[in-house]
C-alpha cells in the first residue's frame, strides 16, 4: 500500500473514491460538473438508510468507489471514517484496481489521519504459519489534498509509526505460545531497543526477580520450563528540549505468553484464544517504540510483566504465601488470577523508577468481558484527570473505554485469614482485581488500570480484524503520551 499526497489531481488514477454520508458527499470534489451530476443522482437514487457500499461506472469516465461513512452503528464520526476507508481498501484490492484518487481538499486533519488509518488496516494479514503465503495486491492512493499537503504529508509519516506499532503488537500477540515464550519475547525487546534511537533497556531473569523480591513473577512462572523474565523499556525525550513535561508516563503490560490457569486449571475451550494473555505487555512494548520514533518530548517507560503460567512439579499450590516487592503478604486463593501477581511486580517497578502516571494494561478478567463485550475496554482510575485522558485519548483512537468503579465496599473480601490479601474476592471480580492492584500502586502516584480481555483478542470479524489480534490500546497508549507531553515552563 502507497499514498502519494498531492494538491491536485494527476488524472493517473485508475478510479475515484468518493465518501458519503446519507445522501451527501462527505468531501468536496474536483469532478467536472457533468460528473458532480452524476455523484448526484447516483445518491439521490438511494433509498433512504443504512446504506450499502457500491460502485458506478463512468464517473468522468472512471470506476468510481462509492463508500457509506455512517454504515455501522454505534460508532463516532472518526471511526465511521475509518471503518469506510477499510473497506474501500478491502474492495479496491480484491478489484485490483492499481490507484484510487480520493478528494480529501476539504478533510480536517484529524478526518485524513482516520482515513488513513482505515486504509493501513486493510493491508494486515497474519499468515506466518500457512503453508502458501500471498502478498495483498498493491493499491496506491492518490490523495488530493489542496492546501493540506505539507500537514497531511507529517500526518501520514506519524500513522505510518502508529499502524507499524500496532502491527508489531498483533504480530506478538497472534504468535504461537511455544513460538513466543517468555525468553524469546525478550529477544524481540532486545531487538526493537537496538534499533530504536533513544530506546534502553533492562532485563531480569529469574534469580535477579528473586533477589530484588520480585515474587509475583517467581510465583507465577516457577512451574514452567520457560522461566519468568521483567523487561523495563526507558526513553526519555525530555533530554536537551528547552520546555518539556517533567511527568513520567510508565507503561505495565501483562504479559502471560500462555495461561493454562495453573493447578486450578482452565476449560479446554478457554485454552486456544490463551495466546492472547500477553496482549498488555505487547501493546506497550509497541507504543513506547513508537513514541521513541516519534521523538514525543516526555520521559516514558514500559514496564512488561513475563511469565507462562503452566503445570510442572513447582507450581505454585493454592493457598501457597509471598512477600510481593512492596512488603504485603499475598495468599494465592486461585492460581488462575496470576496476572494480578506479575503487575505487582511491574506496579512497583514503576515506582522504582519514579513514575507520576502509571497505565497498566492486562487481558485480567472475563467479569470485564462479561460487562462489556469485545468492543470496549473498561478501566479503573484513581485519579480523575487521568482518567478523563484514557477516555478523550482513547475516543481520538476511535478505542472504547469505559470508567468503572474502584468500590472500597468490595475490598474487604480481599484480606485473607493468614496473609495481608489474598488475590481474589467474593463479589465484582473485576472490581476486585483493581482493588488488589491499587495496593501495589506507589502512593501520591496517578494510575489508570485497563482491563483489555474483551477488546484485545477477538474470535469473529470486529471493525477491522476478521480474527485474532486487534491491537487495541497502542494507538490510545501513543496519543496518551502525546497529551502528557504538552511542554510546560520548566520554572
Amino acid at each position: 500500500m502507497k499514498f502519494n499526497i498531492i494538491a491536485t489531481e494527476s488524472q493517473k488514477a485508475n478510479a475515484y473514491a468518493l465518501f458519503f454520508v446519507k445522501k451527501s458527499v462527505q468531501f468536496s470534489t474536483i469532478l467536472s460538473e457533468n460528473g458532480k451530476k452524476q455523484v448526484e443522482s447516483v445518491l439521490n437514487g438511494m433509498k433512504d438508510g443504512p446504506f450499502e457500499d457500491l460502485e458506478f461506472l463512468e464517473i468522468d469516465g472512471k470506476p468510481t468507489f462509492f463508500v457509506d461513512a455512517a454504515k455501522e452503528r454505534g460508532l463516532s464520526a472518526l471511526d465511521h471514517l475509518r471503518m469506510a476507508a477499510y473497506r474501500l481498501a478491502g474492495r479496491a484490492m480484491k478489484k485490483q484496481v492499481p490507484s484510487v484518487s480520493i478528494f480529501l481538499a476539504d478533510a480536517a486533519d484529524e478526518q485524513f489521519k482516520a482515513i488513513l488509518h482505515g486504509l493501513s488496516y486493510a493491508d494486515y494479514k497474519f499468515d506466518a504459519y500457512k503453508s502458501k503465503q500471498e502478498k495483498n495486491f498493491q493499491v496506491t492512493y492518490e490523495i488530493v489534498a489542496g492546501e493540506h499537503v505539507k500537514d497531511f504529508k507529517k500526518i501520514a509519516e506519524d500513522v505510518a509509526v502508529e499502524q507499524k506499532a500496532v502491527t508489531l503488537a498483533r504480530n506478538l500477540i497472534n504468535t504461537c505460545a511455544s513460538d513466543l515464550y517468555p525468553a524469546e519475547f525478550v529477544q524481540n525487546a532486545k531487538t526493537i531497543a537496538k534499533y530504536t534511537p533513544g530506546l534502553s533497556i533492562k532485563v531480569r531473569d529469574m534469580k535477579q526477580l528473586e533477589k530484588e523480591g520480585f515474587m509475583g513473577h517467581v510465583t507465577v512462572g516457577k512451574g514452567s520450563s520457560h522461566e519468568p523474565y521483567m523487561i523495563t523499556l526507558s526513553y526519555d525525550g525530555t533530554k536537551g528540549a528547552k520546555r518539556t513535561s517533567k511527568d513520567h508516563l510508565v507503561f505495565v503490560g501483562k504479559g502471560l505468553t500462555f495461561d493454562t490457569g495453573g493447578l486450578c486449571l482452565k476449560p479446554p475451550k478457554s485454552m486456544p484464544e490463551m495466546i492472547s494473555d500477553m496482549s498488555g505487555a505487547a501493546t506497550v512494548l509497541a507504543a513506547i517504540q513508537a513514541i521513541a520514533t516519534l521523538k514525543l518530548p516526555i520521559h516514558v517507560s514500559a514496564v512488561c510483566c513475563l511469565a507462562e503460567n503452566a503445570i510442572g512439579n513447582k507450581s505454585v499450590l493454592p493457598g501457597d504465601i509471598f512477600k510481593a516487592k512492596n512488603g504485603k503478604t499475598v495468599m494465592v486463593d486461585n492460581t488462575d488470577a496470576e496476572g494480578r501477581l506479575v503487575l505487582s511486580d511491574g506496579l512497583a517497578e514503576a515506582g522504582e523508577i519514579g513514575a507520576t502516571h502509571i497505565v497498566d494494561l492486562a487481558t485480567l478478567t472475563g467479569a470485564m468481558v462479561r460487562a462489556l463485550g469485545y468492543a470496549i475496554a473498561g478501566f479503573f482510575s484513581n485519579d480523575d484527570d487521568l482518567g478523563l485522558k484514557v477516555i478523550n485519548c482513547g475516543e481520538a483512537c476511535c478505542e472504547k473505554f469505559w470508567s468503572m468503579p474502584l468500590e472500597e465496599e468490595y475490598a474487604d473480601a480481599l484480606k485473607d485469614k493468614f496473609a495481608d490479601l489474598k488475590n481474589t474476592g467474593t463479589d465484582a471480580g473485576a472490581i476486585s482485581a483493581a482493588l488488589f492492584l491499587q495496593e501495589f500502586v506507589p502512593e501520591n502516584t496517578a494510575w489508570a488500570h485497563c482491563d483489555i480481555a474483551g477488546t484485545a483478542f477477538v474470535s469473529k470479524k470486529w471493525k477491522y480484524t476478521e480474527y485474532g489480534a486487534t491491537g487495541f490500546g497502542v494507538q490510545t497508549l501513543i496519543e496518551l503520551a502525546r497529551e502528557i507531553a504538552t511542554p510546560i515552563d520548566e520554572a
